[in-house]
């Protein structure tokens, strides 16, 4: 098989999401690269851009998400007043009144129970999307690919670029090292071990492609301009700029790797003390609180292994949702949240209303179709009467002379005319 590395991922649900993002990203770069004319660190500016457009995307659900918080943490005592009256009660009825009730409450205050996980459900595709999108950027952003097209082609007419590549896609750490293909294919494989390439990486390709030596230069040139963040290689991850940096004595280097993952922690952090917090008898709040521990560490630990870019996606978003939250702190501040819920009240009496209605519209038809099919029962029943009525008459009025159907006829003839003398 071709190890196809440029190509765009092909997973069911998250390869749509990492095109589409990919695609926005590619516009937001050409308007940065081309129409502004910012060449250095073009990649870097264009993921916080298009992290703002993200998030600023996101701010109706994050409205909606922290106005649930707050009636969650309103409703929480009466919750808790539902959970004590029917503690140890595992009867079908109890069980079944306390989802009504449950439910009730919920719609009471107009919450979710799934509220709080919406957000997360949401921005988690999106963040699986991103990392395929900054591990391999060129295969999202063809305003980046054309940056190596010209030296992939001139390399793939080389003579042996096949194995050269191999070594130095083992070098870069590529997955998947063996190669065999043909044109595109090819030049896909190469585009893709030359954008992560390592600077002591293109020193060796030069060495090996001695007659594209100009062209190498160039290329390494222009990826150098767009693709780092300050001394760093957004393509790369920082625990490989933190060990090459350190051990090839360049500390700068080593040191703006390490504080890449602390800087996404410390902004982590800052956006989960701005964040409300409940009450703390809350069980819920307990979980909450825990998690905004958890989530800052994973982040930090996280970001060793991510390529650089992923991880300035983290720290602008965390920048931006602090912003965010500050601004919606203040306006919730001012929020009558009596208000808020007497509205949600008046959706849930409706809703039951409407609900009532429907259960009583039902009733009446099937009352309605009981009392048909009665109805319909009894004309059929009285019909089949009359019918067997005739038939006996029919009968009788054959009935053989001297039997004692013709005697009873006798006796029914002379019965009506002695009535209609009367």
């Amino acid at each position: 098989m071709t190890p196809l590395f440029l190509t765009a991922y092909k997973g069911t649900f998250i390869g749509p999401i990492a095109r589409g993002l990919g695609w926005i990203m590619d516009k937001i770069y050409y308007l940065i690269y081309s129409v502004l004319g910012i060449h250095n660190g073009a990649i870097a500016i264009a993921i916080m851009l298009f992290t703002i457009i993200i998030y600023m995307a996101l701010l109706p659900l994050t409205y909606k998400q922290q106005k649930f918080s707050m009636l969650q943490r309103k409703m929480q005592p009466e919750l808790n007043e539902i959970q004590k009256k029917y503690k140890g009660k595992k009867d079908q009825d109890s069980m079944q009144k306390m989802n009504e009730e449950t439910q009730d409450l919920y719609a009471k205050y107009g919450v979710s129970p799934m509220g709080s996980c919406i957000q997360l459900l949401i921005q988690m595709p999106i963040l699986f999307a991103l990392y395929r999108v900054f591990y391999n950027i060129p295969a999202y952003l063809s305003n980046v690919k054309s940056i190596f097209t010209g030296l992939a082609d001139s390399i793939v007419h080389t003579s042996g670029y096949a194995k050269v590549m191999t070594g130095l896609a083992k070098t870069a750490n590529v997955t998947g090292t063996t190669f065999k293909g043909t044109g595109s294919a090819s030049q896909n494989f190469v585009i893709d071990v030359l954008y992560k390439l390592p600077d002591s990486g293109w020193t060796k390709l030069k060495e090996s492609f001695t007659s594209l030596g100009s062209q190498i230069d160039s290329t390494h040139a222009a990826l150098h301009s767009v693709n780092y963040f300050g001394n760093l290689n957004i393509s790369d991850t920082p625990w490989r700029l933190i060990t090459y940096g350190f051990g090839n004595h360049m500390v700068g280097l080593g040191i703006g790797a390490l504080l890449i993952p602390i800087v996404a922690y410390a902004t982590q952090v800052l956006n989960m003390k701005m964040t409300p917090q409940s009450d703390q008898n809350d069980q819920m709040a307990r979980q909450m609180r825990s998690m905004s521990l958890l989530m800052p560490l994973m982040t930090l630990f996280i970001s060793f292994s991510t390529p650089v870019g992923l991880s300035l996606y983290w720290i602008a978003g965390a920048l931006i949702r602090t912003v965010q939250q500050l601004v919606l702190n203040r306006h919730f501040d001012k929020v009558n949240l009596d208000d808020i819920i007497e509205a949600n009240k008046e959706k849930a009496q409706k809703k039951r209303e409407k609900r009532g209605i429907q259960r009583e519209k039902m009733m009446q038809y099937s009352n309605m179709s009981t009392r048909s099919l009665s109805s319909k029962a009894n004309v059929n029943n009285n019909q089949e009467k009359v019918n067997q009525l005739e038939k006996a008459r029919e009968a009788a009025s054959h009935a053989r002379k001297g039997s004692m159907a013709s005697k009873a006829n006798l006796v029914k003839d002379f019965n009506e005319r002695n009535n209609k003398s009367k």
